[in-house]
């Protein structure tokens, strides 16, 4: 007997029990703060993910539900070198072991490896996935060589042109002190 497993409520604890695999390509736009990330419009991108249940023996040697999980996405970011935009791929592959609450999963996944996670009976697969690729987001994007030429001044012709067509703004007290007209 099989029971169709739905990435919205996904009964972990099941899905590893019998080995189960479900995998998906969604649009980014359902991924909504993983699209607050992207610059320019995004209709056309996608993420793929997988994840397939398991049982894995944890860092204490205890045999626990797993998932085996695998996305990816392309996400246009600003380059932090040249403002423009920079394709950045991202990549998402882990284990993921699942434990008997809060407590326990805390002191496991300070000694493992892989991910520990509480097991829940529900567990939002997309959440999980839109997590792992917001954790696998760069610090700072750019491209290895900028397309066009880097700015490397806040300042321009133009904004030393201004500061100096203004007459200096004591320059009319100092001529009074002087005696001389301005």
């Amino acid at each position: 007997m099989t029971f169709p497993f739905q990435p919205e409520r996904l009964d972990v604890a099941a899905f590893a029990q019998s080995k189960a695999s479900l995998s998906e390509r969604d649009p980014l736009s359902i991924y909504e703060r993983l699209a607050q990330e992207a610059i320019g419009p995004t209709p056309d991108i996608t993420v793929g993910w997988s994840v397939h249940g398991e049982q894995r023996s944890a860092v204490d040697g205890v045999v626990r539900p797993a998932l085996h999980l695998r996305a990816r996405a392309v996400l246009p970011l600003a380059c932090q070198r040249c403002m423009g935009e920079v394709r950045v791929p991202l990549e998402v592959d882990r284990h993921i072991v699942f434990a008997q609450g809060e407590d326990s999963a805390a002191a496991l996944d300070d000694a493992s490896e892989d991910d520990v996670l509480a097991l829940t009976s529900e567990l939002d697969v997309r959440d999980l996935v839109e997590d792992e690729l917001l954790l696998a987001l760069p610090l700072v994007p750019r491209h290895e060589v900028c397309p066009g030429p880097v700015k490397l001044s806040a300042q321009d012709a133009d904004f030393d042109a201004a500061g100096q067509e203004q007459p200096h703004p004591f320059a009319g007290l100092a001529a009074l002190k002087t005696g001389k007209p301005h």
